[in-house]
């Protein structure tokens, strides 16, 4: 009987294959006119086999998502997300052969990760390609023939450096051991950087939706901007126009998926108004640098940190949308208040909240982690995505309370009542704490009307 994690994606047809090692012959796209693609019976359309959950790359096949191939193409979208938008624009200023190919000969990974169990499993891996940073290594004898496949995970190393991380010095919570912390303050990481490529009968799957509704609901909130969403179900791989993700790991990355060795976690969505330039209406960026330092201090003892940086700006609602819900907050009557924190971005949004962490998750199994020792995250949501995927958590990590910004007090106290994990810390936190807590007054209209006058 087949295993259902392996399943078989494109239409039944006859592939030109080289008869020495099997790999397709790759149909080049002229640039000089469109190529249909749109309907799976049309004239000419072949995409590529591809095995989603097998564990060999080469039996799986490669993605195939350039415009080099089009009739072969077995996903939809195109490779870097929104950005793939700038790609055109370079087309269409001149600045950019659109027959282009990379050249890839030196970038390949400077640090091994993988092959993990849990890559072959769908319900654990299934919006990264975990093959997508060995592409020169699976796929050398496809790019040899003349095949344009592009990685989907870049992986390098660097140094960090934070002033938090120098300040830590300065008060010795942090030691300077000159290998992985500098006496600069700099920290040395491994990273990657990842593209989202989804499964997507998995990603409905998790979100409890056949893979129709699922379809059509992306094909309609977006304008319809994927109509192979609807007319070709015989493509399963979709590489949505969102942002992806980094990896920094400190310390040894080998020592991850071992249980018996010390692992620290933080899984952090994108604040650019925190994150970059230090906004204290929330606590991202302590929260974040907090996590930082454990993942150091746990480095130094012989174990790995990891932070994971997802791009989900505004809760995955976007940062106009979140600016939005600031105001609102602002200028409710009574003010900026804990009581109606969830509340103001409803309001705006119709929504609390679009991330779900249902595949949150998936960076975690891509590199082996099934045990984490010290998770530096307070979210319930995060937690109950993490654990209800096997994988086990020890302890919870609350932010200090001294690290809080005196405006984050409205977020913080939300946030804890309505049941993130507060742990001793924020234990006092209650429906009358719910009441008083409030935020900053801007005097938004005061000042509008000021303005006006003069």
């Amino acid at each position: 009987m087949k295993n259902k994690s392996m399943i078989q994606t494109g239409p039944n047809k006859k592939q030109r294959t080289d008869q020495d090692d099997g790999v397709p012959i790759p149909e080049i796209t002229k640039v000089d006119y469109v190529n249909l693609t749109s309907h799976a019976d049309a004239f000419g359309v072949d995409p590529v086999p591809i095995s989603w959950g097998h564990p060999d790359p080469v039996v799986r096949g490669p993605v195939i998502c350039t415009v080099r191939h089009s009739s072969q193409r077995n996903a939809i979208g195109a490779h870097s997300g929104s950005y793939c938008v700038y790609t055109g624009l370079a087309v269409a200023a001149g600045k950019l052969n659109p027959d282009y190919v990379p050249n890839l000969k030196l970038t390949s990974p400077v640090f091994r990760i993988g092959p993990h169990r849990a890559w072959s499993d769908p319900k654990k891996v299934a919006t990264i390609d975990p093959f997508g940073h060995l592409t020169t290594e699976s796929y050398r004898n496809w790019l040899a023939k003349g095949w344009d496949i592009r990685p989907t995970i870049a992986v390098t190393m660097a140094h960090i450096d934070l002033p938090e991380c120098r300040e830590a010095i300065k008060t010795k919570r942090l030691i300077p051991d000159g290998k992985i912390l500098m006496e600069t303050g700099q920290s040395v990481v491994h990273k990657a950087a990842i593209e989202p490529v989804w499964y997507l009968p998995e990603v409905a799957r998790r979100f409890g939706c056949t893979e129709s509704h699922l379809r059509q609901s992306i094909f309609r909130m977006t304008n319809g901007m994927y109509p192979e969403l609807i007319t070709r179900p015989d493509i399963k791989i979709f590489l949505p126009p969102i942002g992806g993700l980094t990896i920094y790991i400190w310390g040894d990355p080998d020592t991850i998926p071992d249980e018996d060795i010390e692992l620290t976690c933080r899984v952090h969505d994108e604040c650019n108004g925190s994150d970059v330039f230090g906004s204290d209406i929330c606590t991202c960026r302590p929260y974040l640098t907090h996590a930082i330092e454990e993942c150091i201090k746990t480095a130094q003892r012989g174990g790995c940190g990891i932070v994971i940086y997802y791009r989900k700006e505004g809760r995955s609602l976007g940062e106009v949308t979140k600016y939005l819900v600031y105001n609102t907050r602002k200028r409710q009557e009574g003010g900026d208040s804990a009581e109606n924190y969830f509340n103001c971005t409803e309001q705006v949004a119709g929504v609390q909240d679009t991330r779900f962490q249902a595949l949150m998750p998936d960076p975690l199994h891509y590199l082996g982690v099934t045990k984490i020792d010290n998770f530096i995250s307070m979210s319930d949501m995060k937690y109950n995505a993490i654990t209800n995927t096997g994988i086990r958590i020890v302890n919870r990590v609350e932010i200090p309370a001294d690290l809080v910004p005196d405006d984050a007090q409205v977020e913080i106290t939300a946030k804890v009542y309505h049941g993130y994990n507060g742990g001793n810390t924020y234990s006092g936190i209650d429906k009358d704490a719910l009441k008083a807590t409030r935020g900053r007054d801007y005097n938004y209209d005061d000042a509008a009307n000021e303005i006006k006058q003069n």
